[in-house]
């Protein structure tokens, strides 16, 4: 993949789970909070 489709795949991982961690939190859910910590978190890598 070329660097600016990893950056995409990158903002869009972190936006994706930056609304599910907001869920979980709302919800009580920590297995989604926690999923969307992590994809936050990768989509930080992918974006570096």
């Amino acid at each position: 993949m070329g660097e600016f489709t990893d950056k995409m795949k990158g903002t869009a991982d972190r936006t994706v789970g930056s609304i599910k961690e907001n869920v979980g939190k709302a919800t009580g859910n920590e297995e989604l909070e926690a999923k969307g910590t992590a994809q936050k978190l990768k989509g930080s890598a992918e974006k570096a």
